[in-house]
């Protein structure tokens, strides 16, 4: 994980700024999440995105943004929000710039590197925007596509993280 949080700037097709980076949330928002996708065909991570959509207002309650990254074309993700109706940033990452800035896990090495297909796996980051300069306080690395952490365990990291201030 860098040592400094890497900003991007992505194309995003639901809610919020196009195109969207981490400098342009609001002063308010003390938290982003990052949600790491695998990719447009991945399950799991279509449920994921809409049990984010489904608790948004517990991450907004906690001062926190969602954001959704996938390491797609803008018309693949573009067809999620056509579909889910996200309720927050939902980002086109088709050179999976912000997944390798983050270190996305990729699995199978070189051929992993080569398709996202086999080789990406989820990746939950969040950034604390508390301070002068924000700062990664939690990462959560999936090992399989299964391998992420309910919203609930995301929403206590967030708990965590305000009770510390």
């Amino acid at each position: 994980m860098p040592e400094q949080v890497p900003d991007f700037s992505l194309p995003n097709v639901a809610v919020g700024p196009d195109p969207f980076s981490l400098a342009s949330l609001p002063d308010d928002v003390d938290f982003a999440v990052l949600f790491f996708q695998r990719d447009h065909y991945c399950t799991n991570c279509r449920k994921q995105v809409q049990q984010v959509a489904d608790h948004i207002g517990e991450f907004r309650d906690r001062g926190a943004e969602a954001v959704s990254i996938v390491p797609e074309a803008v018309e693949r993700v573009k067809s999620w929000q056509e579909s889910y109706d996200l309720p927050y940033p939902l980002l086109a990452d088709p050179a999976a710039e912000a997944g390798e800035a983050y270190d996305q896990p990729v699995r199978f090495g070189v051929l992993g590197r080569f398709s996202d297909f086999f080789g990406r796996m989820p990746e939950i980051v969040i950034v604390d925007r508390r301070g002068d300069e924000p700062e990664i306080a939690y990462v959560h690395k999936g090992s399989s596509t299964f391998d992420r952490p309910d919203i609930d365990e995301i929403l206590g990291e967030l708990d965590a993280l305000r009770a510390d201030a």
